[in-house]
C-alpha cells in the first residue's frame, strides 16, 4: 500500500530525528553546547536529513520490498573535549540515541497492548494497530542496529569507553574502516541482529 509506505518513511524520518536530537540534548547537559550552537536541537527534520541515509536508502528498501526499512540522519555534532569525562560521557551521549528509540517503541507498544483492546474490535482499529506495529518495529530496528559496535554507529562509542587503554590500536583500526565495515555488516551480517529485533518487537507489542 502506498499509504503504508509513506507512513513508514515518515516514522523513520522522525525516529532518526529524535534519535539525533537526544544525542545533542544529553551532550549539552554534560557540558557541550555544540549541537545547540549549530542549530541542531530542533525536531525540524529539514535540519537533520541526510540525502542518502534519510531518503534514498529507505525508499530503495521500500521499493525493493526488502522486508525492513532503516536509515540515518546527519549526526548531531558534539565536541568530546567539552565533556567533563570525555570517554564516559561520550558513551552516555552515544547510548541515549538508541535508548530514545527503545523508549518510543515502549510507549507505542503500551498503546498497542492496553488501549487498543479496551476500545473493542473494528476494521479502523485494526488498521490503527498495524500502524502502531510499524512505529514499534522501526524504532526497535534503529535501536538495535545503532548498538552494533562498529564506527560510526553508537555501539562503537560505548565499546570504546569499555576498552582498556592498551587496545587503542583496535579503536583506530575500526574507525579507519568503519563505514566499509558497516556496509559489509548491512549486506552480510544483518541477519545476526534480526532475531533480537523481532524478539524485542514482540516483547513491546505483547505478542
Amino acid at each position: 500500500m502506498v499509504s503504508e509506505t509513506i507512513f513508514q518513511l515518515i516514522v523513520l524520518i522522525f525516529s532518526v530525528v529524535i534519535h539525533e536530537v537526544s544525542h545533542g540534548v544529553v551532550a549539552e547537559r554534560l557540558g557541550d553546547p555544540t549541537a545547540r550552537l549549530a542549530g541542531r536541537l530542533t525536531l525540524n527534520p529539514l535540519k537533520h536529513l541526510d540525502p542518502i541515509g534519510s531518503v534514498v536508502l529507505p525508499l530503495l528498501m521500500l521499493v525493493l520490498n526488502s522486508g525492513v526499512v532503516f536509515g540515518w540522519a546527519k549526526p548531531v555534532p558534539y565536541n568530546p573535549m567539552n565533556l567533563k569525562r570525555p570517554e564516559r560521557d561520550g558513551a552516555i551521549v552515544a547510548a541515549v540515541g538508541p535508548l530514545s528509540n527503545l523508549f518510543i517503541a515502549f510507549l507505542f507498544g503500551m498503546v498497542y497492548r492496553f488501549i487498543i483492546p479496551s476500545l473493542g474490535g473494528s476494521a479502523t482499529l485494526a488498521v490503527f494497530g498495524g500502524y502502531l506495529e510499524i512505529i514499534v518495529t522501526i524504532n526497535v530496528l534503529l535501536a538495535v542496529f545503532n548498538l552494533v559496535p562498529i564506527p560510526p554507529l553508537d555501539g562503537s562509542k560505548v565499546l570504546f569507553a569499555l576498552l582498556p587503554s592498551e587496545m587503542r590500536g583496535v579503536r583506530f583500526l575500526l574507525e579507519q574502516y568503519g563505514m566499509f565495515l558497516v556496509l559489509i555488516f548491512i549486506f552480510f551480517g544483518f541477519h545476526l541482529i534480526t532475531p533480537i529485533i523481532w524478539s524485542l518487537t514482540k516483547l513491546f507489542l505483547g505478542v
